[in-house]
């Protein structure tokens, strides 16, 4: 697959991520929150568990990939889910926003300190730019303001899980298909968050009953659309152009969650966070490095 085509790809992706943030909203509000998002994984494990079998991808797994992608689950999972869930109940959603913007930031740097990816000038400037565009669309909410709360905490472990289940993604990218990772962690996943949720939300099933069928259709395509076919193409991603790189088009889900929110809910977008989005563009261009790759072949075309 060549580069740009899974660049489109992965921005497809982060248009389904921002909208999927009003599905969860909707998922939410009508089931209890940690046994709905349990289930919501599992159903995103069994859309791809014909890949793995039909393909034999679990038989080619060596014991070490095994427990690899354990800790995927155990991180990506199970890890960045609970802190979320947990983080932002007692956070702002400004603070929730800015904080899970500092993912690319984090990755970046583990990707430099664990799997030797080189920082340059340019990645540098994209992480700032990035970061810089998250914070106007997130701050430039009404009665939107940063302040120090125990959730933000709880934000950052969310932020730390997930990074760390990119380099382990990573780190796996020769080993292991982009299939089992993603199919196996997500059903290891589902199975530690429903355990989880069993402690904190005894009656959580009994909620199941009172669901509507509006709120079931957005589960089912949230489950399958967002979590299933999302995250098989990121991971993919991530095991082609390497955790840091695309990390950085995480950027681009905060404001495509606006958008979904102006879409479904009608809340509005102001002026200062289309600057915001200009400026996530701008570092998701530097930090993939499409102009250093620009300035290294045009003395090339010229001698």
């Amino acid at each position: 697959m060549k580069k740009w085509h899974l660049y489109f790809l992965i921005i497809m992706v982060m248009v389904v991520w921002g909208f999927n943030v009003t599905a969860i909203k909707i998922i939410v509000s009508n089931f209890a929150p940690v046994t709905i998002t349990s289930l919501r994984i599992f159903v995103a494990f069994l859309m791809l568990a014909p890949m793995l079998f039909y393909r034999s991808e679990i038989k080619k797994l060596a014991r070490k990939d095994i427990l690899f992608i354990g800790l995927v689950a155990l991180f990506g999972v199970l890890g960045h889910h609970f802190f979320l869930s947990v983080g932002l109940s007692l956070t702002s959603a400004a603070n929730g926003g800015l904080i899970l913007g500092s993912v690319p930031i984090v990755t970046t740097v583990a990707a430099a300190l664990f799997l030797g990816d080189r920082l340059t000038a340019f990645r540098v400037m994209g992480l700032v730019f990035g970061f810089s565009g998250v914070a106007l669309i997130m701050l430039m909410q009404p009665g939107a303001s940063f302040s120090f709360a125990i959730g933000d905490i709880f934000m950052f472990c969310a932020v730390l899980s997930q990074a760390i289940s990119f380099i382990l993604i990573n780190k796996m990218s020769n080993t292991a298909g982009t299939q089992a990772v993603t199919g196996l962690s997500l059903m290891m996943g589902s199975g530690m968050l429903f355990t989880v949720s069993l402690a904190m939300e005894p009656s959580g099933l009994a909620t199941l009953k009172t669901g509507n069928l509006t709120a079931w259709l957005v589960f089912f395509a949230s489950g399958i659309i967002a979590t299933a076919f999302g995250h098989l193409i990121y991971n993919h991603a991530i095991q082609q152009i390497g955790a840091g790189q695309a990390s950085l088009f995480l950027n681009l889900s905060p404001f495509f969650s606006l958008v979904g929110a102006f879409l479904f809910l009608g809340e509005k977008i102001y002026t200062f966070q289309w600057f915001g989005f200009f400026f996530i563009v701008i570092g998701v261009v530097l930090g993939t490095g499409f102009l250093e790759h620009r300035s290294a072949i045009r003395p090339k075309k010229s001698a």
